[in-house]
């Protein structure tokens, strides 16, 4: 589908079939990550790939909002491979992974999988279960697979706030 139809059609799936995600599409979707900008092309992503039942089972004790996807991406930054600004120490792993997960979302939704980012989670927990070493910030997890039928988008997907209210030219507002 062209750019503009891919971005407007897209939303956060919440319901997705049992069914799991076909090999040659986790690997496009991955590709997609592997592909994407990041600071000073450091690559600091380090994606983890949760696709067993049972793991899945134990992420849902700590966050609600796994939806019994079938396939969840834990989406982490090795901090010591991101990129830092020598002004003030900012940290890209943030930025970094936003940008990848944006690029695997967009690419899922390009190929008819849908999914949802999530923040809302316990990363003690999370931490634990995945066992995800200490470098490693742990920034989303991304629910994703095939959307069920009666899946649709949030109240709120289409709300949006006038332009004028989000960007300025030159100089912002006093």
């Amino acid at each position: 589908m062209d750019y503009t139809t891919l971005i407007t059609s897209r939303y956060s799936v919440r319901s997705f079939r049992k069914t799991p995600i076909a090999p040659a599409h986790l690997a496009l979707i991955l590709r997609a990550g592997q592909i994407a900008p990041t600071a000073g092309n450091r690559q600091p992503q380090r994606i983890l790939v949760v696709q067993q039942a049972d793991t899945i089972s134990r992420l849902a004790e700590a966050t609600p909002y796994t939806f019994e996807a079938p396939c969840i991406l834990a989406v982490c930054a090795d901090l010591r491979k991101c990129w830092q600004r020598s002004a003030d120490g900012f940290c890209s792993n943030l930025a970094d992974t936003a940008i990848v997960t944006t690029h695997m979302m967009l690419q899922a939704w390009d190929i008819g999988v849908g999914s949802c980012w999530v923040c809302a989670f316990d990363p003690f927990m999370v931490r634990e279960i995945l066992n995800i070493p200490d470098h490693y910030q742990l920034d989303c997890l991304l629910a994703m697979g095939y959307p069920d039928p009666n899946a649709k988008p949030g109240p709120k997907h289409l709300d949006r706030k006038p332009l004028a209210e989000t960007v300025f030219f030159e100089t912002f507002p006093a």
